[in-house]
């Protein structure tokens, strides 16, 4: 019987080691038929890894963005570039003041090969109109609050 090349994977080691493995194939311009094979191998063992290990269900997508910064040692600098955006808009989303753009979790998802849907759930925007309150904050939207 002949090994297999790729194997389910077991370990956090593994899953990293794939992850890089998957990101060098994917950046090849032209692939060729086995290289397409085993993108799609190491995109379903990552998923299921992912799917298993998942520890982010109720994680807001700003604390999950943290979270892949820190494990994969970006800057906010490296982020904003990589995402083609301003370092002072992506230090707005981090810090809760804009929502994310479908541009954004789109180059998000593609940056941390994680479903888009991840970044695309709803979190708590602080706006300039209600942020002297305490704990004021807003559903990605902004209200027109009467004078106190």
């Amino acid at each position: 019987m002949e090994n297999l090349k790729y194997k389910v994977v077991k370990t956090k080691k593994q899953y990293f080691e794939y992850c890089r493995m998957l990101e060098d194939l994917v950046v090849v311009k032209t692939k060729s038929k086995e290289e397409k094979d085993a993108i799609e191998l190491l995109t379903l063992l990552i998923e299921k890894w992912d799917e298993d290990h998942n520890t982010f269900p109720d994680a807001n997508p700003i604390e999950l963005l943290r979270h892949l910064m820190d494990v994969n040692m970006l800057k906010s600098t490296d982020m904003a570039n990589t995402l083609g955006i301003s370092k002072s808009l992506f230090s707005d989303i981090l810090n809760y003041r804009r929502g994310l753009s479908k541009d954004v979790i789109r180059k998000l998802s593609e940056r941390f090969k994680v479903s888009q849907e991840m970044f695309n759930k709803t979190y708590k925007l602080v706006t300039p109109l209600n942020s002297h309150l305490k704990d004021a904050s807003a559903m990605n939207t902004r209200k027109s609050l009467p004078a106190a």
